[in-house]
């Protein structure tokens, strides 16, 4: 089986956030790899992995960082698929408002699509979109995903009702 997927990270200590787009690519039965990539530790490992991806069956990077956040725009100057940034909090980020603005601003022909701080969830759902434009069935597994976001809500409605006031009336 060949990934379709790689998800990448500066650091290991980013792992609690960046499993969480693991987990939606897990759900929906997408192939994926996971690696620690470091663009300013290791740039040749980077620019070797970016420029090989496509070949090894990679179609879209989800790439997290903190910090200076440098990882996901390095992959976007050498892989030509769709690159997700995820910006996370680290122990030098300022709350990690710089990784956000890191990802953001990148130059024009550089584009990276980037999702909220620490949102690799969203990352994962991103992905799999990406991918199921082209698939049906993967398609019908996106679909059948968002239906059970869907439940969510319900159900917390339903748990609300517990909640009793005086003046409530629904």
């Amino acid at each position: 089986m060949k990934p379709k997927v790689a998800i990448i990270m500066g650091s290991t200590s980013d792992m609690p956030v960046m499993q969480e787009a693991a987990k939606v690519l897990n759900e929906l039965e997408i192939p994926f790899e996971i690696n620690a990539l470091s663009a300013h530790r290791t740039p040749e490992k980077v620019e070797e992995y970016a420029k090989t991806a496509h070949e090894r069956g990679i179609r879209v990077v989800i790439a997290g960082a903190g910090g200076a956040a440098h990882l996901p725009g390095v992959m976007a100057a050498f892989f030509a698929g769709p690159v997700i940034g995820v910006p996370c909090r680290s122990s030098i980020s300022l709350d990690g408002w710089d990784s956000v603005l890191s990802i953001l601003q990148m130059p024009p022909g550089i584009p990276v699509a980037t999702v909220g701080l620490d949102a690799a969830k969203n990352a994962g759902i991103l992905a799999s979109q990406i991918l199921a434009a082209g698939d049906e069935t993967l398609h019908q597994k996106v679909v059948a995903f968002k239906e059970k976001l869907k439940d969510k809500i319900v159900k917390a409605n339903e748990d609300l009702k517990q909640y009793q006031f005086k003046f409530r009336v629904n």
